[in-house]
């Protein structure tokens, strides 16, 4: 169906750059002798609607910086007029969208509990679970087994004693669903169920079933890191960490899909390089690379406070995440490109082709057949290539045998 689809297509597109550089490879035998770059597959990034993502809170604070009709048009302010808002403004929101989320989380966990018939001590006790003042991970998405939502379960120990380390703890909201019909997705649930029925990791991880658009947003709009860990390079592009963006959020991903091109220091953390594609394995540093990073940059940046309470560093990173990262993966900048890169020279080329009663077509048939009749017997006579001042000419006999000149183009391909 995808080769039917390209070639039936007038232009054809990645959902970011990354999925256009491996669909480019992945359609190959359909350009047979082209160089892959040249491929003719680009890429239109995804871009979420934020304003389906962002909280009330969220909302007050954008529009009090950049006005109510910030998304009604071009976003080119948005970038400066957010790093104007203050540390204080900054932090607020995302306490209160925190609290929030904690709230909305024990109500949902308890209710979870009750209708599976447990205990009214174990009801009960939901509804007290978490901190709304401990950093607060995200995970949530459908569980398949190429996003390896169990990578943080490879070393368990270690994820222990980053969740109960008493001056820095950590507390993590897992939510996800399975296909009905795979089963490695469904025991990837199961790994998580019996971790967090060990009783230390009880108080500082919940799994909230039933996973549906209103529990992301929840989610998106109040945790601290949101976390995405699948396998380089079958991500095509991803959109869940585009959502925390408006809310003050930050990415803890693998360098795949939107990650690979929205990435640096300064906005967030990545998992591996974008270098090292191959299959993750249980122990190797990469599938600890979640916990280290969480540990060694994260904590200390989210508890290190001044004398106002305020996680100043940790603040500086939200800021610049929401203005460099929020307008450029945006619908506002994904319908621009696709205006602009597609849709336009669509409605162009088709009215070029309707002009006078379809001539183009006509011209394009006769071209056909023209090569059809000539092109075996066209031929390369005498090269010759003449060196001057560093610069190559090449002259080319070329014997068209037939063929209008205007319709055959010769091209150099070189490889250095």
């Amino acid at each position: 169906m995808a080769y039917l689809a390209v070639r039936g297509s007038g232009a054809v597109n990645g959902v970011s750059r990354l999925h256009g550089k491996v669909s480019r490879r992945i359609f190959t035998p359909l350009f047979p002798r082209w160089p892959e770059e040249e491929v003719p597959i680009g890429h239109v990034t995804n871009g979420v609607h934020m304003p389906s993502w962002d909280s009330a809170e969220s909302d007050d604070l954008w529009t009090e910086a950049c006005g109510k009709g910030r998304w009604l048009g071009t976003v080119e302010t948005l970038e400066q007029d957010i790093r104007r808002v203050s540390d204080a403004k900054l932090w607020e929101l995302h306490t209160v969208a925190t609290k929030s989320l904690i709230e909305y989380a024990r109500e949902r966990l308890s209710r979870q509990l009750a209708a599976s018939g447990a205990s009214p001590e174990a009801v009960d006790g939901a509804k007290h679970l978490f901190d709304p003042n401990a950093l607060t991970l995200g995970f949530a998405r459908r569980f398949a087994t190429y996003k390896r939502p169990n990578l943080l379960l490879h070393d368990p120990e270690r994820l222990l004693r980053l969740l109960t380390n008493t001056q820095r703890p950590v507390q993590l909201i897992l939510a996800g669903k399975a296909h009905p019909a795979d089963r490695a997705g469904q025991a990837l649930i199961q790994e998580w169920t019996h971790f967090i029925r060990r009783p230390e990791a009880r108080p500082h991880v919940i799994f909230l079933s039933d996973y549906d658009m209103h529990l992301t947003e929840h989610l998106v709009q109040g945790v601290d890191v949101w976390i995405n860990t699948p396998r380089r390079p079958w991500e095509a592009s991803g959109t869940s960490g585009m959502k925390v963006l408006v809310n003050g959020g930050i990415n803890l991903s693998e360098l795949d899909g939107w990650w690979a091109e929205a990435y640096t220091p300064e906005l967030g953390w990545a998992l591996g390089t974008a270098r090292n594609m191959a299959t993750i394995r249980p122990g190797t540093p990469r599938s600890r690379g979640a916990l280290r990073l969480a540990r060694t940059r994260g904590d200390p940046e989210f508890y290190t406070r001044d004398k106002k309470g305020i996680p100043t560093a940790w603040v500086a990173r939200m800021r610049e995440s929401m203005a460099q990262l929020t307008p450029q993966f945006s619908a506002n900048r994904t319908v621009r490109e696709y205006t602009e890169q597609h849709y336009i020279p669509a409605a162009a080329a088709y009215r070029q082709r309707a002009a006078d009663k379809g001539a183009m077509g006509v011209q394009l048939v006769n071209w056909q057949r023209a090569m059809e009749q000539h092109w075996s017997n066209l031929r390369f006579g005498e090269m010759k290539v003449a060196t001057d001042g560093g610069n190559h000419v090449f002259e080319v006999q070329v014997y068209l045998s037939g063929l209008d000149p205007n319709t055959v183009r010769v091209e150099l391909y070189a490889v250095d």
